[in-house]
């Protein structure tokens, strides 16, 4: 009876972490918001949030599971136009917590096979960076491997980012800008 009462909360307990943003939920939406990358995100854009002169914001109709809503923004410049999808995975008051999360959201990215219609799989790699506290931001930047053509634009950020009120973890789908190499730097 002891060892069954241990099964059912083992059971429970893994069926409840298979239910947060921590798992493959975040694999199958990362997977669909690249496979629409080439598209500019039009296939996953929803409706318009709010837009200035620089860029305008769109609700995804791509979330993350237990995620805070996520959004398309589409920078309007001169030179280019970009796109950057962007959720908010996690916050909390506790940096110790945030460095978890961080670390457990990195396991389940690195190496994700993400396959696109008519190309060959591509394999998201990034290096992990050890967060620290007394450190406002850490980015891990990940890539596909083997890129070509646009694909080597693409880039996906996981970030830990110190605000007024705590810690916040961001996923970031974006093009990287041939000028600064980076272009999904805002605090949306």
């Amino acid at each position: 009876m002891k060892s069954m009462l241990s099964l059912i909360l083992f059971l429970a307990s893994i069926n409840v972490y298979a239910q947060g943003v921590f798992n493959n939920n975040t694999n199958m939406a990362l997977q669909k918001v690249i496979e629409d990358y080439p598209n500019k995100f039009s296939h996953i854009k929803g409706n318009k949030i709010a837009g200035n002169q620089q860029s305008t914001d769109y609700q995804s109709k791509i979330e993350v599971p237990g995620a805070s809503a996520s959004i398309i923004t589409h920078y309007n410049s001169v030179k280019i136009e970009t796109n950057c999808w962007k959720t908010e995975l996690f916050e909390s008051v506790n940096f110790d917590e945030s460095k978890e999360h961080f670390k457990e959201l990195y396991n389940s990215i690195k190496n994700t096979i993400v396959k696109i219609d008519g190309l060959p799989p591509y394999i998201l790699n990034g290096k992990y960076e050890f967060p620290v506290e007394t450190k406002t931001n850490t980015t891990i930047a990940f890539q596909l491997l083997p890129a070509s053509g646009e694909l080597q634009k693409l880039t996906v950020d996981l970030t830990l980012k110190s605000t007024n009120t705590g810690w916040k973890i961001s996923l970031s789908v974006y093009e990287k800008d041939g000028g600064s190499n980076a272009m999904a730097t805002t605090d949306r």
